[in-house]
């Protein structure tokens, strides 16, 4: 009796220390269907499939996004993604602006967490500035920089289980954790095109073919 009820305590652990680190997010999805995102873009698709954003596409003409209808400034963002299959690119969408058309579907860009299936390169939580700057983090010119980046990212990076990424966002810097290791630590500078507040985004990158989920988004918003 006495093994049984300590094996019950020992149980309880891993979701007392889970409450306590949890303490104060949201959760951005209601884990049943997509309200409150919507899909702009290209052909790619979404669904949400047992808790989980899927995001799939075969020759997919444009960039696809599932964006959230509301924006965020300053925050603690944390999810996790994996990819079902080595195939196409993906990215997670932050502070990220929508240019205006009249049919509402205009070019998503601004900040991007890249989600790389290149083991050549592994850059996942890498910072992309999409449809306008480019990578800002590594730094393409440096290429020290950037080797050790493809290292971290391959020695960090779960090819075929769950990752979890934190995204934290206080004024113009923006810092970025895969599993745990701090992968980007960058403030803005660029008076231009430093972002401040925007919607969240997944991406199904347009070409041949992309297989990708995504599930536990939460978020902290920081004053």
């Amino acid at each position: 009796m006495i093994m049984k009820r300590l094996i019950a305590t020992l149980a309880l652990i891993p979701c007392l220390v889970s409450a306590a680190v949890e303490e104060g997010f949201t959760p951005l999805t209601n884990g049943k269907d997509l309200t409150g995102w919507k899909k702009v873009g290209g052909n790619g698709e979404y669904k949400m499939e047992g808790g989980e954003i899927v995001g799939t596409g075969r020759k997919v003409n444009a960039n696809t996004f599932l964006i959230s209808e509301k924006t965020y400034a300053n925050y603690d963002f944390r999810f996790e993604m994996k990819f079902d299959t080595l195939k196409g690119n993906s990215g997670m969408m932050f502070r990220a602006l929508q240019k205006e058309s009249k049919d509402g579907n205009g070019r998503v860009y601004g900040y991007q967490c890249e989600h790389d299936n290149g083991k050549g390169r592994s850059w996942t939580a890498g910072l992309y500035d999409e449809a306008r700057r480019g990578w800002l983090f590594p730094d393409k010119k440096d290429k020290a920089q950037c080797a050790a980046f493809t290292k971290q990212g391959g020695d960090v990076f779960k090819w075929e289980g769950w990752n979890e990424i934190r995204i934290l966002c206080e004024g113009n810097h923006v810092q970025i954790f895969l599993n745990g290791e701090k992968r980007v630590d960058f403030t803005d500078k660029d008076a231009k095109d430093a972002t401040a507040e925007g919607f969240f985004g997944m991406q199904v990158h347009s070409g041949g073919a992309t297989d990708v989920r995504w599930r536990n988004l939460r978020i902290k918003e920081l004053p």
